[in-house]
C-alpha cells in the first residue's frame, strides 16, 4: 500500500454554482446570467469592471471557465482572484492574472498581509482567448494549489514562521489597464486597437459551507 506521506493531496471540497455577485464599478460593462451561469466584463472606452462573490470564503475550492478577450490586448490584465478586499492594504490574496502583452501566459501569485513578491509565470500552452479553459484555485489552512484544464502547476506549503493567507477572502475577476506599472512591462503598453476587448466567465464555483457572512 502506499504511504500517503508521500502523495500528499489537498483534501476534496464541495463546490455550488456562484449565484450572486457584485460589481464594484462599472456595473453597465459587466452582465450577469443566472439561466446560463455566465458572467461578462466588457473593456472599452468606460474602461473595464470588477465583480465580485458577495460572501468571504474562508477556505475551499473556487474555479471558473474563462475565455479572455480577443485581439490585441497589450496593457490589459485579465483574472480570477480571492482577496480579503481590494485596495486594502493588508490583504490576503491568491490570484491568477493573466498579462496582456502576451495570450500564452498566466501568472500566479499570493499576499499575507499585504507582502506579495511571490510571482511565478506559467507557459499555458495555448492562446488563453481561444475557447474556454479551467482555472481552480485550491485553498486549505496549510496548501494552496493552482490548477489548469485539471493540471496542477503550483502547489504551496505554509511553513513554520512565514505568512500564508488565512483571512477569509472575496472571489473578484475584473478586467482593467495596467499598463501603468512597471512603465509598462508587466502588461505591455496599452494598444487598445481592438477595443471592445470581452472577458467571458461561465460555471464559476465556490465552496459549499465556508461562506462568511460578514460583508463589511
Amino acid at each position: 500500500m502506499a504511504d500517503p506521506a508521500l502523495h500528499p493531496e489537498t483534501p476534496p471540497h464541495q463546490t455550488e454554482t456562484l449565484r450572486q455577485i457584485a460589481v464594484d464599478y462599472t456595473p453597465d460593462a459587466c452582465t450577469h446570467s443566472q439561466d446560463s451561469d455566465s458572467i461578462t466584463i466588457t473593456f472599452d472606452h468606460r474602461g473595464g469592471a470588477r465583480w465580485r462573490s458577495t460572501t468571504r470564503f474562508l477556505h475551499g475550492t473556487f474555479s471558473a471557465q474563462i475565455q479572455c478577450p480577443k485581439g490585441n490586448t497589450s496593457g490589459l490584465n485579465f483574472n480570477i482572484y480571492l482577496s480579503s478586499l481590494e485596495g486594502d492594504k493588508s490583504q490576503d490574496e491568491i490570484d491568477f492574472e493573466f498579462l496582456g502583452k502576451d495570450k500564452s501566459i498566466v501568472q500566479t501569485n499570493y499576499y499575507t498581509v499585504g507582502t506579495g513578491n511571490r510571482e511565478i509565470v506559467h507557459d499555458l500552452g495555448f492562446d488563453c482567448s481561444d475557447g474556454f479553459h479551467e482555472y481552480v484555485i485550491k485553498w486549505s489552512p496549510d496548501v494552496i494549489e493552482w490548477l489548469i484544464d485539471g493540471k496542477m502547476v503550483r502547489r504551496e506549503k505554509k511553513e513554520e514562521g512565514l505568512g500564508f493567507p488565512k483571512k477569509p477572502m472575496f472571489l473578484y475577476a475584473s478586467v482593467w489597464d495596467a499598463s501603468y506599472i512597471d512603465e509598462g512591462k508587466w502588461t505591455g503598453p496599452f494598444v487598445g486597437c481592438d477595443a471592445p476587448y470581452v472577458c467571458h466567465y461561465r460555471d464559476v464555483r465556490v465552496p459549499v459551507g465556508t461562506a462568511v457572512h460578514d460583508d463589511s
